[in-house]
């Protein structure tokens, strides 16, 4: 696992614990009550919860303006805070491609909170994506030619000929 994978999920845990303590960042004490929680000492992760909280009401607006059915407050506090570090960062981080951030939080939604939650936060994020970038495709596992792959269909390479 990666650096920034790493940091995206020591932020999960930061922005659910904030969920239920809404506390300075800095202020939070791990469940042990020892020191400071260890993703304060990840630049990453703070930069992320607190451009999250900074921002907080412009991406639940995204969020909430891409998702059918369901608002921001209605969904699992997991999910809705996977969908706002995904948000952030196609909203501040514009070398990293929509793809590389879908997949991401995809990866970590699978991890926390299970596989129906990943298809619902890559339905949401993708749209979300269409909003901010809509000249960057979301996957870049698409052929060369233009042409898109069934979802779960294997990569086919051209025949050497």
């Amino acid at each position: 696992m990666g650096r920034r994978r790493t940091s995206r999920e020591r932020a999960l845990r930061g922005l659910f614990a904030l969920e239920f303590n809404d506390a300075s960042p800095a202020h939070l004490v791990p469940a042990s009550g020892k020191g400071r929680p260890p993703w304060t000492d990840d630049a990453y992760a703070v930069r992320l919860v607190e451009g999250i909280r900074a921002r907080r009401d412009e991406i639940d607006g995204l969020i909430d303006g891409t998702s059918r059915n369901w608002r921001v407050g209605r969904m699992a506090v997991v999910d809705r805070n996977i969908l706002r570090i995904a948000v952030f960062e196609m909203l501040e981080d514009a070398f990293l491609a929509p793809a590389i951030i879908i997949d991401e939080a995809l990866e970590i939604a699978k991890r926390y909170s299970g596989e129906e939650a990943a298809v619902f936060i890559n339905g949401v994020l993708d749209a979300v994506r269409r909003k901010i970038r809509p000249d960057e495709p979301s996957d870049e596992r698409q052929e060369d030619h233009g042409q898109k792959r069934k979802a779960g269909a294997p990569r086919r390479r051209p025949s050497p000929e």
